[in-house]
């Protein structure tokens, strides 16, 4: 039933937003330039690797040195706009279309997490990574990670379609209000180092 939402829901989405997309990548090749779709390899159902798309949101601004610049001063004015609406997320439809993530569930992270996990944390990948999920609509960036881990835990425990529809209605409510687009202090989520009390 999951899988067949998913389908239900995302395949007219991704029809209907593709004026929505097409526009939205004409402005970041104009604002930012190309390529207009960031990619990275982040895991998947049970870790398995699979390869991510959003909408470009930074430059490629770099020092003297050749280094990339620190994220808040390589995110434009324009791609911060494109995170607090989650017009960068849309891609991401793909994705959920190709069967690499559900509309609803974790949200998929960094590949360099795994090792960090610990055993309890690891089992937020015994589901496939969401476009949305329970810790997305309770805080989003907001929360810490233990918070974020926990509620990402309890989904995979008691899940369900009533459930995912709740949080799908719950997300709507969320994108209109932005809040919670980063952590304090950061322009992005702020890095999992790992559990350093274990």
């Amino acid at each position: 039933m999951k899988r067949i939402l998913d389908l239900l829901l995302a395949l007219p989405a991704f029809f209907l937003l593709s004026p929505l997309m097409l526009m939205t990548a004409f402005l970041i090749r104009l604002k930012i330039g190309s390529p207009v779709l960031f990619r990275q390899v982040r895991p998947g159902l049970y870790g398995k690797p699979f390869t991510l798309y959003k909408f470009r949101t930074m430059t490629d601004k770099r020092d003297e040195k050749g280094n990339l610049l620190p994220d808040k001063d390589r995110l434009t004015r324009f791609g911060q706009f494109l995170r607090s609406s989650s017009i960068d997320e849309l891609p991401e439809l793909y994705n959920i279309i190709r069967g690499d993530m559900s509309l609803v569930g974790p949200r998929p992270l960094l590949m360099q997490y795994l090792a960090r996990y610990s055993p309890e944390q690891a089992r937020r990948h015994e589901v496939r990574p969401g476009l949305t999920g329970w810790a997305q609509v309770n805080g989003r960036n907001g929360l810490s990670w233990e918070d974020k881990f926990r509620m990402d835990i309890r989904y995979v425990d008691n899940h369900n379609i009533f459930w995912d529809i709740r949080i799908i209605l719950m997300t709507f409510a969320k994108v209109i209000k932005r809040d919670g687009i980063s952590q304090p202090g950061q322009v992005t989520a702020e890095e999992f180092l790992g559990n350093t009390s274990l």
